[in-house]
């Protein structure tokens, strides 16, 4: 079994990482930080002598200083005006020395949106010439653009041209449009003349003038194509499907390059910038980071792979606010939060801010890769909170058409997927009910959806009747939690590899169970007994290896940065290993090595990390360790390590339909997100529902870097829209309502318990009333979980004035049947009687105060509160994991 393991490795390395840092990057760091940037990359200066951190930031700079290019990429007021200016006075000297410049024969250039290094407008150069500003003119020499020019990779020579889209872009009558080169010094003036508000010197613009075959300036075209967005907790996607008349003119340059694909869908992809390469992924990590709050009415942030590469080139110690898991904040989208940038400075802005800019950069991303300007949107939700969502993005996104009337939710666009393959294969029986259910394991959630639904061949079109019911959920349960175990197994490891004299400690020290018996032992002890140990180790080893940052908040900044840096570096290994050990199916042998290490054993899978630092705490002080660690971990230990976790959240959701009997009327069980494609998820299946179809598409070499079953909710509600769109189908959806795993209860007077809303019941059908003197001020409500434990604690003030007369009458045609008359009938002077119930479209329960005064009827308004506040109970980023 040795040849299946991960191995991280150990020994020495030549520096080769072409890594560079600005003063304001290292002005961030702390010292212990910087020492370690010294030893990661060889500086001997730094290493031996003890410099203070001053010093230690001069070293770097004198080696590894990143060049200041003097990019014109944000918008100024009246810039182009002086730049125009600067032109007509000093543009004056062409040079003879052509570097033999090549550019693109046709550029296509749209106002207001960005040109990046995808859309592939290379430059080749000759010497001379490196990244500067480039100006477009015309014949007149009026000035109609300005590009960067950007290097493209480590090929001598070889550029791109760039533009962020802030920048004026004047279309002209004169359509002779030449590109003007400049050298460094030249360019530096034109970024000077662009921002400064003070005169310049006079001076003499050198340049190279290379005329452009063709280049076209345009204004983007609007689209009736529908853009679909999958907003994940920790991953996000999105796509369209693109007609071939999706636009009057679409961009040529992107048809040839394959960046738009007509007649397809179409999925957006977002860059992953690393030391070697940027690589384009389908998916954003759902991460927002503070990058300027100086000016509180301009806050600039970056987003997913941007946010946390950012973080970790500081070292995780920057102050700078992250934010994960925004998806959560569908209940509380309105509460202020503090943030702080990289220097210190503050201010405060909204959740609601925050989730929009977040979707604005989905949305700007998806226009500039399919050069159209989108207005109406697709995005899923959690079936049991699609009302919410809908909601939200409506308040978020005014501006934008939120697809409602025919919204799928997230189960629905994933089953949708399989339905759309059947017909397209011919592989389902004319009006036959099917009957199928959808677990879907995402980053933070696992939720349980049921559905039945026939197809019908109608001659002109497919007929679909489609009933979906939400049957359970875990808040507290997703691929983060993974991640986590993982996580909690490595910081084992490695305090006992640092200070045990190199011994490694096993699993199944940790997990004394075999793993044929691990079922049988949650049956019948509980999941928590399976990691007691585990947990137990858990806490000790945090006196050697501190993760928990929240609690050093009051000790030293040092102190505190080496903590965080602990927590942060270790959750990233063991996202690492968790995808490498879960993208194929079978069993991987992978390890961790430096960048600069040449891997000689083909049998491994290899993860590069970059500048390995962990700070152990040892007698009284931090000792810093650079050295990988020489241990091995294969596929075993960690489904060994996982089994229980996954088994315990499939047997919750399974086991009452295993007894009961439902089971079996199941021809589809349907497993998607990016964690059920874990060979566990299937074993614990098999506990349940032996012989069924399991839906668990997953090839041995998937292509690209996004999972299928990632892509499968985007993938269905797109196809959904399509078609719709061409009338390939007649979707008939029912919603039923959900049943709530929760249970409402007050205490009467007495303190006897009183049960207002019963779990494992339809929302629909539950209900309940609490009866209090009108002059209460506040009625405690309490909701307990399906286990029996108290989830949380609801309080309703009472205001005695804000209540109003109103007749049954009034009553009922609201509310029917959940305000019974024969209650409101029992009312005495001077009581109120609070009406709790819940409704299908709400994942929550309603309070309604009625109330009896001088033989009249008096009502107050009707008050929400949310099952679960936030959407997940657990956050693994608070600093205290």
């Amino acid at each position: 079994m040795g040849s299946y393991s991960y191995k991280l490795y150990q020994g020495a390395e030549k520096r080769t990482s072409n890594l560079t840092y600005t003063r304001e990057e290292l002005e961030e760091m702390t010292t212990f930080h910087l020492r370690n940037i010294c030893h990661k990359e060889k500086l001997v200066v730094g290493m031996i002598y003890n410099l203070d951190r001053n010093a230690l930031i001069e070293t770097i700079l004198k080696y590894l200083g990143a060049k200041d290019n003097l990019l014109i990429k944000d918008f100024k007021e009246d810039g182009f005006q002086n730049l125009e200016q600067a032109l007509k006075n000093y543009l004056r000297t062409p040079m003879s020395d052509n570097p033999n410049i090549q550019v693109p024969a046709k550029l296509i250039l749209y106002k207001g949106l960005k040109v990046d290094r995808r859309d592939q407008y290379c430059v080749e150069a000759g010497s001379g010439i490196g990244e500067s500003n480039v100006l477009i003119i015309n014949e007149k020499m009026e000035l109609c653009g300005i590009l960067n020019l950007l290097k493209d990779g480590e090929k001598p020579g070889r550029f791109v041209l760039v533009t962020s889209g802030q920048l004026e872009m004047k279309e002209t009558n004169n359509h002779q449009y030449r590109l003007l080169f400049f050298r460094k010094e030249d360019s530096d003036y034109l970024y000077k003349a662009y921002y400064q508000e003070r005169v310049l010197p006079p001076t003499n613009l050198r340049y190279y003038q290379i005329p452009v075959e063709e280049l076209e300036i345009r204004q983007l075209e609007p689209t009736k194509a529908v853009l679909a967005i999958d907003f994940g907790t920790s991953n996000t996607t999105a796509g369209a499907y693109i007609d071939d008349d999706y636009v009057n003119a679409p961009s040529e340059h992107d048809l040839i390059m394959g960046r738009i694909r007509l007649n397809a869908i179409n999925y957006i992809s977002f860059p992953q910038t690393t030391e070697k390469e940027t690589e384009w992924i389908e998916l954003l990590p759902t991460v927002i980071a503070v990058t300027n709050c100086e000016d509180p009415n301009n806050i600039q942030y970056s987003y997913g792979f941007e946010a946390l590469k950012a973080m970790k080139k500081n070292g995780f110690s920057s102050h700078a606010t992250v934010f994960h898991g925004i998806k959560r904040w569908v209940n509380d989208y309105m509460r202020e939060e503090e943030i702080m940038d990289s220097q210190g400075n503050t201010a405060k802005v909204t959740r609601k801010e925050l989730l929009r800019c977040y979707l604005k950069y989905i949305i700007e991303t998806a226009e500039h890769q399919l050069k159209c300007r989108f207005s109406h949107l697709h995005i899923s939700s959690p079936v049991k909170l699609k009302s919410q969502f809908l909601d939200m993005f409506q308040q978020l996104l005014p501006e934008y058409t939120i697809e409602t009337d025919h919204a799928l939710d997230e189960g629905m666009a994933v089953l949708y997927n399989t339905i759309a393959n059947q017909i397209e294969k011919n592989q389902f029986l004319d009006n036959e009910e099917y009957h199928a259910l959808v677990i879907d394991c995402g980053g933070g959630t696992t939720d349980l959806s049921s559905c039945r639904f026939q197809i019908r061949d109608n001659r002109i079109s497919y007929k679909l009747d489609i009933q979906t019911t939400y049957e359970n959920g875990e808040t507290n349960f997703g691929g983060n939690n993974i991640t986590y175990r993982i996580f909690q197994y490595l910081k084992i490891t490695f305090a006992h590899y640092y200070t045990a004299n190199r011994n490694v400690l096993d699993i199944d020290q940790l997990i004394e169970i075999p793993g044929a018996d691990i079922f049988r032992h949650v049956d019948e002890f509980g999941v928590s007994s399976v990691y007691e140990k585990l947990e137990q180790q858990y806490q000790l080893v945090d006196e050697i290896l501190p993760t928990k940052f929240k609690l050093y908040e009051n000790r030293s900044r040092e102190e505190y940065q080496r903590v965080r840096h602990n927590f942060y570096f270790l959750w990233e290994l063991a996202e690492s290993m968790k995808k490498e050990f879960f993208r194929k199916t079978g069993v991987v042998r992978n390890r961790f090595y430096s960048e600069q290490v040449d891997s000689q054993e083909n049998d491994l899978r290899v993860t590069a990390v970059d500048r390995w630092f962990l700070s152990i705490y040892d007698n009284g002080q931090f000792k810093d360790v650079y050295d990988y660690p020489n241990l091995v971990f294969n596929i075993q230990e960690m489904n060994h390590l996982i089994k229980a976790d996954i088994y315990e959240i499939v047997r919750m959701f399974l086991d009452d339909f295993f007894q009961e009997g439902r089971l079996q009327h199941y021809s589809i069980i349907k497993l998607t997100g990016q964690s059920c494609r874990i060979d566990v998820f299937r074993e614990a299946l098999k506990e349940f529902v032996p012989g069924k179809i399991i839906e668990f598409r997953q090839k041995s070499e998937e292509p690209g870097q996004v999972p299928e079953l990632k892509l499968a909710c985007l993938r269905g509600a797109i196809r959904y829209i399509s078609d719709r769109k061409l009338g390939k189908i007649e979707a008939n959806i029912t919603n039923e309502a959900p049943i709530t795993p929760y249970s409402v209860y007050a205490y009467t007077h007495t303190q006897i318990e009183k049960v207002l809303i019963s779990s494992l019941k339809r929302m629909n059908l539950v209900r309940g009333s609490i009866s209090r003197p009108m002059t209460v001020k506040e009625v405690e409500f309490f909701l307990r979980g399906n286990e029996g434990d108290i989830r949380r604690k609801f309080i309703y003030w009472n205001d005695t004035k804000s209540y109003t007369h109103v007749l049954y009458e009034e009553i009922e045609k609201i509310y029917g049947e959940k305000v019974p008359q024969e209650e409101t009938d029992t009312i005495g002077n001077g009581e109120v009687k609070f009406f709790v119930f819940a409704d299908e479209n709400n994942w929550g329960f309603h309070v309604l105060p009625i109330a009896r005064k001088d033989e009249q009827l008096y009502w107050a308004k009707k008050h929400y509160f949310a099952f679960e506040n936030e959407l997940s109970e657990l956050d693994f980023f608070n600093g205290m994991k």
